[in-house]
C-alpha cells in the first residue's frame, strides 16, 4: 500500500509538473506525512503490539481513522489526479467523487454517526475477537484509511459542491462530532470492569498494564485523539463555506438587474 501510493502520487506529480501546473509542496508534504505514519502505524511499536494491548490497538486503530485519511486528504490526491494522471482515471475519479456513497459519507450529518459505531465496537465482546484476528489486522489496515478518506475528501476536494445553507449545517453539526466521537473513549475510562470480556494478563513486557488499566489508556487516549481530530474537520468545512460563499456571491454578481429583480420576486412569492 505504500509503495503504490508513493508511486501514484509521485507519477501524478512529475506529470503536472510536465504539463506545466503548479502544484504546492504543503500538499507533497502532507502526503509524506499521511505514509509515514501509516508505516510507524504497521511496523513501531503500536503495529507490533496492537494484538496483545488494548491501548496500542485502539490508537492505531484512532489514526488509522483521523490521522492518516486527515494528511492524505489535506494532499488532495484528486486534484492532482486531474492534473497530472490518466484522463480516464481522473474520470473515474471525478465518478466517483460525484457519486452518491461519496455525497452521502462527506458530510457532518453522516460522519459523526460512521465513527461512533466504529468505536463502540470497542465497548462489546467483538473487541477482543477484532484486536486477536489476524485476518481483521489486515481488513483494518486497509478499510479503516479508506473508510476515513471516504469521509474527508469531500471537504478538501474542490470538486464536491454544496449550497450555503448546507455547508452552514454542516459546520454547526461538527460541533455535534465533537461530542459524539469522544463517547465510547469516555466510557472506556470512567468504566471500572474490563468491557470486552478478556480478562487475561498480557506478558512479555514490565511495562504491560493489567486489563482494566489497559483499557483506562486506551479509553484516554480515544477520548483525546477523537477531540483533537476535529479541529482540522472544522478548518476544511469553514474552508469549503469560504469557497461555496464566494461561488454563489459570483453567481448573483452576474445576474442582471431584470435577472435579478425576476429572482427577488420569484423569491417574496414563495415566501408568500
Amino acid at each position: 500500500m505504500l509503495a503504490v501510493a508513493a508511486v501514484a502520487y509521485g507519477w501524478w506529480l512529475v506529470g503536472a509538473r510536465r504539463r506545466g501546473a503548479r502544484w504546492s509542496g504543503w500538499r507533497t508534504l502532507s502526503f509524506l506525512l499521511a505514509l509515514v505514519l501509516f508505516g510507524l502505524l504497521q511496523f513501531g511499536v503500536v503495529g507490533r503490539y496492537d494484538q496483545l494491548l488494548r491501548w496500542a490497538f485502539t490508537l492505531r486503530l484512532a489514526l488509522l481513522f483521523f490521522a492518516v485519511p486527515t494528511f492524505a486528504a489535506l494532499a488532495a490526491p484528486v486534484s492532482l489526479l486531474r492534473l497530472g494522471g490518466p484522463g480516464r482515471l481522473a474520470q473515474l475519479a471525478d465518478r466517483a467523487m460525484g457519486s452518491r456513497p461519496i455525497r452521502v459519507l462527506g458530510n457532518a450529518i453522516v460522519a459523526p454517526v460512521v465513527g461512533l459505531v466504529l468505536f463502540a465496537v470497542l465497548l462489546t465482546p467483538l473487541a477482543a475477537t477484532i484486536r486477536e484476528s489476524s485476518a481483521w489486522a489486515v481488513a483494518i489496515t486497509v478499510l479503516v484509511p479508506v473508510l476515513g478518506f471516504g469521509l474527508l475528501a469531500p471537504l478538501s476536494e474542490p470538486g464536491v459542491l454544496r449550497s450555503s445553507t448546507f455547508v452552514t449545517v454542516e459546520f454547526l453539526l461538527a460541533f455535534v462530532e465533537l461530542l459524539l466521537d469522544a463517547v465510547p473513549g469516555i466510557v472506556m475510562r470512567v468504566t471500572n470492569h474490563v468491557l470486552d470480556g478478556s480478562l487475561v494478563h498480557v506478558v512479555g513486557q514490565p511495562w504491560f498494564p493489567s486489563p482494566l488499566e489497559d483499557q483506562h489508556l486506551a479509553g484516554d487516549l480515544l477520548w483525546f485523539i477523537a477531540e483533537v481530530a476535529d479541529v482540522p474537520v472544522l478548518i476544511m468545512l469553514f474552508i469549503r463555506w469560504q469557497r461555496t460563499d464566494r461561488r454563489e456571491a459570483r453567481s448573483v454578481d452576474a445576474l442582471s438587474d431584470e435577472e435579478m429583480e425576476a429572482l427577488t420576486r420569484e423569491h417574496l412569492q414563495r415566501r408568500g
